[in-house]
């Protein structure tokens, strides 16, 4: 066999023209940003007493009001001739909680009133009007990693087209931004992308692989502005499940225009295409009360708003100059490159002095849910690591005080968890205590009469009922908003039908919420003890998991439900029978978990939605052009191979001529050197490859062609 020449000599010579995929390039320099200190230019925020100030400071005493009364009751409850160690630490666990139920129960009332009283959007964005004219340059970008390359295409085909038909087309380039590390999705999705090019007939849609997917999501969108993005004045951030109606895209794209001081909008993205159970009624709830919790905190975030990754357009300048993320020190779980990236981007813009605002009634916005709680776990875990990095960006300085309410509010979303558990918890070791711990009816010291233990059952059930009331009551309230909507009652199914969805989605959440209680604790714990969740593929398909699998991924919360019956147990039967909405949900989640991710009944009127009854024109198309797209190959360097076209395009879209640094050296490369200079045949080389070599040969263009140009076995 001859030797095969150093890697980066052969590529250097490779004269195939670049970047076929890809627009010319126009190179916008990113500023990373400091946390300790301050950037140049840079001040300290200051508060001022303006109107938002007052709405937020209604949240705040709202807050505090009911977190004192709710607090004060707990405390009638538990002083038991004098209040324990134990009761102390329910006591400071109910406060914690409570504020936290509080909090989230006034952001739902102002939304409540602001949707009922349709007040004024501050953007001055009205949905109903003549779409507005846009003269700037924006991109759509849309990143992916290890996703199903047809459907991808399908929602980038079926969002294209509806630009074009809303006569703005011209405005818009669109950008599929792959940190894909599979070769066979990675070969499908150049493929994919070629046919829907040649289809469209189009240039302006464009196609970029990174090689190593450093920094993750947040890192493919800073490789594109620091190529790409002085070419333009806007992006819109997609997820690989995202859609977006060109009469939102443009609308957006024109507010951006009308307000230079804006770097961010953020959209209420709607749950659409559920199919089973679990995912319908995320779905359905997300429909109901999301309009209300969103309008609820735009009121009062005002221009200090949030990010949330996805559905949201970006002012491309003030991004590049403020919202550089920095790597933080420490090793994984906590350090390394931040996973939740949204809300320290928004925080370090608006700490920039760029305003962040949320468009919650905009519509025209939609994303998919996870079929299964599993699959919502997964993700969940994933953020949840992502959040408790941020307690090292809080410190930061110059960032408003709202901004870091944001990160607090994401990293509080997760302590909860641990939190509900330690108090349900502590509330049986009390309970345990009054049963077997003797009172002491005569304290030390002077006294004439015995201290009775005295407990107030009655006053215990109203604290519990004003607390559960504090959950329920928001989702009556999207209920009697909903009474105000005709159009939107009649195609939600009815005032009946949506009644009956609410209570058993409440009832079906009540039992998943003690699963998920568990999930989340144990992801804390994980991420305590140090165990970096990584990036895994998100599933987004229905397929079945098997009985194996649910057993051993519900072996914990089965094991702590049945540790907690048996001390209630222990204890009373009353004790038993008052946790039983807790119990139920972690004993029987096996059962529970196999039902909710079956595919649910489509023709069904409950848990339907709007954009079911009547789905926008981009969701049916997205759906017909998903319907109809090619498998993908099973194996991507016989794709290449077969398909000449696409090996030269492949060939010439590799960044670079595909060649690392000089020095350094890819040992999957070089062990696939060795292998192919073995075999004697195509087929025979494509035997010995694995996955992670294969990778190598696609980034390598000097062993692909060696490769291809081997003979086959029936030559």
């Amino acid at each position: 066999m001859g030797t095969v020449r150093q890697d980066h000599d052969l590529e250097s010579s490779h004269g195939a023209p670049r970047g076929a995929f890809l627009p010319p390039e126009a190179p916008l320099p990113m500023s990373k940003q400091q946390l300790r200190g301050l950037q140049q230019g840079k001040a300290e925020t200051k508060a001022a007493f303006t109107p938002v100030a007052l709405r937020r400071a209604c949240i705040l005493i709202g807050t505090a009001a009911m977190t004192l009364a709710g607090s004060y009751e707990m405390y009638e409850v538990l002083q038991v001739g004098g209040v324990t160690i134990l009761e102390w630490i329910v006591l400071a666990l109910f406060v914690l909680l409570f504020a936290w139920v509080a909090f989230s129960f006034m952001s739902t009332v102002a939304g409540f009133v602001v949707l009922l009283f349709r007040m004024k959007d501050p953007l001055g964005i009205d949905p109903e009007a003549p779409l507005p004219s846009i003269i700037g340059r924006n991109a759509m970008l849309l990143p992916t990693y290890n996703e199903d390359p047809p459907r991808i295409m399908a929602r980038l085909r079926a969002m294209y087209e509806s630009v074009e038909l809303s006569g703005y087309g011209s405005r818009f380039d669109w950008f599929v931004l792959s940190d894909t590390t599979n070769p066979s999705i990675w070969i499908a999705e150049e493929k994919c992308f070629l046919r829907l090019r040649r289809e469209l007939g189009t240039d302006n849609i464009y196609y970029r692989h990174r090689r190593e997917n450093t920094a993750r999501k947040s890192g493919n969108i800073e490789d594109w502005v620091k190529r790409f993005g002085g070419g333009y004045d806007h992006m819109i951030i997609l997820d690989a499940d995202s859609l977006m109606t060109a009469d939102t895209i443009v609308r957006l794209a024109s507010a951006m225009e009308t307000h230079p001081g804006v770097a961010l909008i953020q959209t209420l993205p709607v749950v659409v295409n559920a199919k089973t159970l679990f995912a319908r009624l995320q779905q359905f709830s997300g429909r109901l009360y999301g309009p209300l919790i969103a309008a609820g905190i735009a009121w009062w975030h005002g221009s200090e708003g949030n990010y949330w990754g996805h559905n949201a357009i970006i002012r491309v300048r003030a991004f590049a100059q403020d919202a550089g993320l920095p790597e933080l020190q420490g090793r994984k779980p906590f350090g390394g490159h931040i996973l939740s990236h949204d809300f320290v981007e928004a925080a370090l813009m608006r700490r920039g002095g760029w305003t962040i605002r949320m468009e919650p009634t905009l519509g025209g916005s939609f994303e998919e849910c996870p079929p299964s709680l599993l699959d919502f776990a997964a993700r969940d875990r994933r953020w949840c690591q992502g959040n408790l990095q941020h307690l090292a960006v809080l410190p930061a300085r110059g960032l408003h005080w709202v901004s870091r309410l944001h990160l607090l509010t994401g990293i509080g979303s997760y302590l909860t968890a641990p939190l509900w558990l330690l108090f349900l918890v502590f509330g049986i070791l009390i309970s345990l205590q009054a049963q077997f711990v003797r009172p002491e009816y005569f304290p030390k010291g002077f006294s004439l009469f015995p201290k009775w233990p005295a407990q107030d059952p009655i006053l215990a059930a109203w604290v519990f009922a004003g607390t559960m009331g504090l959950l329920i009551v928001p989702k009556l309230l999207a209920y009697v908003l909903l009474g105000t909507q005709r159009r939107n009652r009649k195609q939600f199914g009815g005032g009946a039908i949506v009644f009956a969805g609410l209570v058993i989605e409440t009832f079906l959440s009540g039992l998943i919420a003690p699963v998920m209680m568990i999930f989340q604790s144990m992801a804390i714990a994980e991420i305590l003890l140090g165990r970096d969740a990584g990036w895994q593929v998100q599933r987004r398909d229905e397929s079945e998991v098997s009985g194996k699998e649910l057993m051993r991924q519900y072996a914990w919360p089965t094991f702590f439900g049945a540790a907690m019956a048996a001390s209630a147990y222990a204890v009373s039967l009353p004790l038993l029978l008052w946790m039983t909405p807790v119990l139920i949900g972690l004993l029987l989640c096996v059962p529970i978990a196999m039902l909710s991710s079956r595919i649910s009944d489509p023709a069904s009127t409950l848990f339907r939605i709007p954009e079911e009854a009547a789905p926008p024109r981009v969701l049916v198309r997205a759906e017909e052009f998903a319907t109809t797209a090619g498998e993908a190959a099973v194996s991507p360097l016989l794709e290449l191979l077969n398909d000449r076209e696409l090996l030269e395009s492949h060939l010439a879209n590799l960044p670079d001529g595909g060649r690392r640094d000089r020095g350094q050296v890819d040992p999957h490369l070089a062990i696939a050197r060795a292998k192919i200079e073995e075999a004697e045949t195509f087929d025979e080389a494509l035997g010995y490859l694995t996955a992670r070599e294969i990778f190598a040969v696609l980034n390598s263009p000097m062993m692909l062609r060696a490769l291809c140009a081997m003979p086959r076995n029936d030559a």
